[in-house]
């Protein structure tokens, strides 16, 4: 994972509409209680957006989840899947934060081990209230869409179904061959040229691997473009802001077939 292009990039100037709450999920006893940003309406789709290294109070992709709800008419939760810690989203435009920022040391405390396992738990929740979920994930969070893309909703059972309708993950990273041998629900990658966490040989493993797996498969590649586009994209450039509102709209077209 490169630590440049994940803590570079342009916040969006809006104001999010959606409001702050819990959820309470757990594999286990006793359950958690996390915090949840939730936007939308919808009693019978939900969409679960998993955040970037900048967490769930990041205002560009609470902007984004305003958007998917009203564009996909579904609930969205932006959850905090970092228990409390938020990165300063100035840490973007200040050269010195970010060198200050050791992307490293962040990922060793939110590690996939360390942290999936409530990701898990808040898909099945929304699965059990909502009756259908996607997610949706951009740079960290993609991993995480492809682990919950291999399970299903009852792991006895003889026809196993899977847990998720179907996901989106834009200029992923900590990405692993592994993970995208596993999916086993439709996928969309968007995929920027310049990306040194999803590199040109990830790229075509996806490419050669998920078409043999049996599920609807997107990859929509965005020229020109680099790593973070989609959610922190420079709305003052022409060709940024192209490129991230079509990811956008891509993204809507894909999962909306499916919920």
């Amino acid at each position: 994972m490169s630590s440049e292009c994940c803590k570079t990039g342009f916040n969006w100037t809006a104001t999010p509409t959606g409001t702050e709450t819990t959820i309470t999920a757990s594999l286990t006893t006793p359950s958690s209680t996390i915090n949840t940003y939730v936007t939308g309406s919808s009693k019978t789709a939900a969409l679960l957006m998993i955040h970037d290294i900048f967490g769930w109070t990041f205002s560009n992709l609470r902007i984004l989840a305003d958007q998917f709800a009203e564009e996909l008419g579904v609930t969205v939760f932006l959850p905090d899947f970092f228990d409390g810690e938020v990165v300063d989203p100035s840490t973007l435009e200040d050269p010195v934060k970010r060198e200050k920022f050791n992307i490293p040391e962040f990922i060793g405390r939110n590690s996939k081990e360390i942290r999936f396992p409530a990701m898990e738990a808040v898909a099945r929740k929304l699965k059990q209230d909502y009756g259908k979920v996607a997610t949706i994930g951009y740079c960290y969070g993609a991993w995480a869409c492809l682990q919950l893309s291999a399970l299903t909703t009852s792991p006895t059972s003889t026809s196993p179904t899977p847990l998720i309708a179907a996901t989106s993950i834009a200029h992923p990273s900590l990405l692993t061959p592994a993970e995208l041998d596993a999916v086993r629900s439709p996928l969309q990658i968007i995929a920027p040229e310049h990306d040194p966490a999803f590199t040109p040989d990830l790229k075509k493993y996806a490419n050669e691997v998920v078409p043999t797996l049996g599920v609807a498969y997107e990859y929509i590649y965005f020229p020109g473009l680099t790593h973070g586009f989609a959610a922190k994209g420079d709305r003052g450039d022409e060709a940024q802001r192209k490129g991230l509102e079509k990811a956008r709209r891509d993204a809507v077209g894909f999962l909306g077939e499916f919920l």
